[in-house]
């Protein structure tokens, strides 16, 4: 048995997260088929977010948020996402955007004060847009096709075009990549979303995440003052703040634990005929063999995983010493929560047999979401190839074996 949130919560921010998500989840979960269905952007439940100090929750105590680390803000999204994955995914990158900031400290301090505040008072939504059309995830390499050229004034003027720009409808300020002109480098600009020349084109029409709002944005000679730069572009996976990344496998794994847990449920209730000869006319779907094996083969995957990622993000949040070292493992992560994902939702399927394929139960769904999964960074290629020359060059300089990090090294 998957064990429960008592098992995870430690910290007082800890529970405080996951109880605000706990409010919302079974709220939310209500209504994503809904949206589900019709493609649009759910703006109640994050008006109800923003009620809920749920937005404000990366933002650092100092600066008036609820200052969630990486374990915390974990242990909220998932529970989020058993309500509703489209949701909890779009909030996270939000969240991702803010907590690695609040890390990193690499924005001019005026601009994070600011930008923070908005959070905490207003609820302002803000996102990075990096993956374009022509280029795919910045994630792979290569200089955006998104410009910014400088003005004798100092200002910039951006020409490009976005993809995936999650949370599109209720952005205030897009973080836009962008390539110098006339140079080899990129930048981060902020760009609000009253700015003139800036656009949004509704393309999203996706098998899976559906209610994302991830639409094309166009930036059309947007002029933007001095201060709109906020820092070069760097790979975005870095050392300092790599942990961050958990908070996509997390709501992968919210999404699974709620297909297992509907499973479960329609099993138990669900009775069918027994066969002639049967002491009994019916029985729970539950009593069968291959039913059990099914509900047990889901907890045996749910149960490395969540301790993988939970142990994980607590390890990021309370060795900082180590991180350099969990750079790996953190992406390993992804690809290893999503693959268990995959595999819970389809043996939840097969509980359910034909039935699952209907859209009145949400399996579908589920089956739809966690599909997503593959194409969100880090890419699994990617991380098989970085684990491989990780390996390659222990093995160069005679450490072969996984080396142990930080304090209590031998040698």
């Amino acid at each position: 048995m998957t064990p429960g949130p008592w098992y995870f919560g430690r910290t007082a921010a800890d529970w405080e997260a996951y109880e605000r998500a706990d409010e919302l989840a079974d709220r939310f979960a209500a209504t994503a088929a809904e949206y589900d269905r019709s493609g649009t952007f759910p703006f109640a439940h994050f008006d109800a977010l923003r009620e809920h100090g749920y937005l404000a929750l990366t933002v650092p105590a100092a600066y008036g948020g609820l200052g969630a680390g990486v374990h915390a803000t974990v242990f909220a999204q998932e529970r989020l996402a058993r309500g509703d994955g489209a949701t909890a995914l779009a909030v996270g990158w939000h969240l991702y955007v803010v907590g690695k900031q609040a890390d990193s400290r690499t924005w001019p301090e005026p601009v994070r004060r600011r930008l923070f505040g908005e959070v905490v008072s207003e609820g302002a939504l803000l996102n990075a847009c990096a993956s374009e059309p022509e280029t795919g995830s910045p994630s792979r390499g290569g200089l955006p096709r998104t410009t910014a050229r400088r003005l004798a004034d100092g200002s910039w003027v951006l020409r490009g075009h976005k993809s995936f720009t999650t949370l599109a409808p209720v952005l205030r300020y897009f973080l836009v990549s962008a390539t110098l002109e006339g140079t080899e480098e990129a930048a981060w600009f902020l760009v609000p979303r009253e700015s003139e020349g800036l656009r949004i084109e509704e393309t999203w029409d996706s098998l899976a995440m559906r209610a994302t709002g991830s639409h094309d944005l166009w930036l059309d000679d947007v002029h933007l003052p001095a201060e709109a730069l906020l820092e070069p572009a760097r790979e975005r996976n870095n050392a300092a703040t790599a942990g961050w990344n958990l908070h996509v496998p997390a709501v992968y794994l919210g999404i699974a634990q709620a297909a297992r847990d509907f499973a479960v449920r329609y099993a138990v209730e669900r009775r069918t005929v027994n066969p002639p000869g049967h002491p009994e006319a019916t029985s729970a779907l539950a009593d069968r063999p291959h039913v059990q094996r099914l509900i047990g083969e889901m907890d045996l995957a749910l149960l490395p995983a969540r301790i993988t990622l939970m142990d994980l993000a607590r390890q990021w949040d309370e060795r900082p010493e180590w991180r350099p070292h969990l750079v790996d493992a953190v992406a390993a992560c992804k690809p290893f929560v999503v693959e268990t994902a995959l595999a819970v939702v389809d043996r939840a399927m097969r509980v359910a047999g034909g039935a699952s394929l209907a859209r009145q139960l949400p399996l579908e769904r589920y089956y739809r979401d966690v599909r997503a999964g593959l194409h969100n960074p880090p890419m699994e290629d990617v991380v098989l190839s970085n684990l491989a020359r990780s390996a390659i060059a222990r093995a160069r300089s005679g450490r072969a074996g996984v080396e142990p990090a930080g304090e209590g090294r031998q040698g």
